[in-house]
């Protein structure tokens, strides 16, 4: 295994990924009737950011991190309100340096009737993943190459959900790889959020991959990216992005409202930016 998710855990791409993942579970539980939530790339679900793959990068001080030390006010931090209460939380339980992946994130978030599946293939972050979530009945954890469970797991007995696709990209071909499988799921489940996070590092790799997701067929699709600075040769992580097919009434709007509060805390000064565009507008 080369990826660890606790070198990078609570930082820029972590905020912006788990506060829009909070605003769509806030408006699933708008409605009575369960859902279910399926995480393909679940990791290990809890986090220490004073261990030592967190302190050797130090991403978190640019995440999490910049939110302590300056909170977010208005409109926009209502909106992360949800996300930062389930961080208060895991702190409360887990300790003061604790961060929730996204697993304890749902978690904390669903309800009693909800159903949560969390799919991770390495043993070792499979093992701490069961133990973050400990006898939460709602919950089943599988040991399993997180694609191959997507294609079993759709669709699923409820009639609403959220898959959240989330790969760590070390492999070639991942862009490719993430539209395929989002337009397979798509096709058998059309009625299902997806939410598609992907890094930001090369503008023409991310612009291919808007590309293909348009030509792939799937529908209603929203597009959310905030950069800290812009990108740069060679390559780096500038920025994070997310695409949302089927996002629930009126995340476009809180994202205009949000996104651009973020790209103020994490960004890199005036070169931080941010966007909210369709990539496959709703019809009418």
């Amino acid at each position: 295994m080369n990826y660890r998710h606790a070198f990078h855990a609570g930082n820029f791409a972590d905020v912006v990924k788990h506060a829009v993942l909070a605003r769509i579970l806030v408006h699933l539980c708008g409605k009575d009737a369960a859902f279910r939530v399926i995480d393909t790339h679940a990791g290990r679900g809890l986090y220490d950011l004073a261990d030592e793959a967190s302190q050797r990068t130090g991403e978190w001080h640019g995440g999490i991190g910049r939110l302590d030390e300056t909170p977010l006010a208005g409109p926009a931090a209502d909106l992360a309100a949800p996300y930062l209460e389930a961080v208060q939380t895991t702190r409360a339980l887990a300790g003061p340096h604790a961060y929730p992946g996204s697993p304890v994130l749902a978690q904390h978030l669903a309800r009693t009737q909800d159903r949560l599946v969390f799919v991770e293939k390495h043993p070792a972050e499979v093992e701490a993943l069961r133990a973050a979530m400990g006898r939460d009945k709602r919950v089943r954890v599988m040991e399993l190459d997180g694609w191959t469970a997507l294609n079993a797991s759709v669709p699923p007995p409820e009639k609403r959900g959220l898959v959240l696709l989330d790969p760590p990209f070390e492999e070639p071909g991942e862009f490719d790889r993430m539209v395929q499988r989002l337009a397979q799921a798509w096709r058998k489940w059309p009625t299902g959020v997806y939410a598609a996070w992907y890094p930001v590092k090369e503008p023409d790799a991310v612009t291919r991959f808007h590309a293909a997701v348009v030509a792939s067929g799937v529908q209603r699709v929203l597009d959310l990216r905030v950069l800290r600075r812009p990108p740069t040769v060679p390559a780096t992580l500038v920025g994070t992005g997310m695409v949302v097919v089927n996002p629930p009434w009126r995340l476009a709007d809180e994202m205009a409202v949000l996104l651009p509060a973020l790209a103020d805390r994490l960004g890199s000064g005036s070169g931080a930016s941010w966007s909210c565009n369709w990539l496959v507008p709703e019809q009418g």
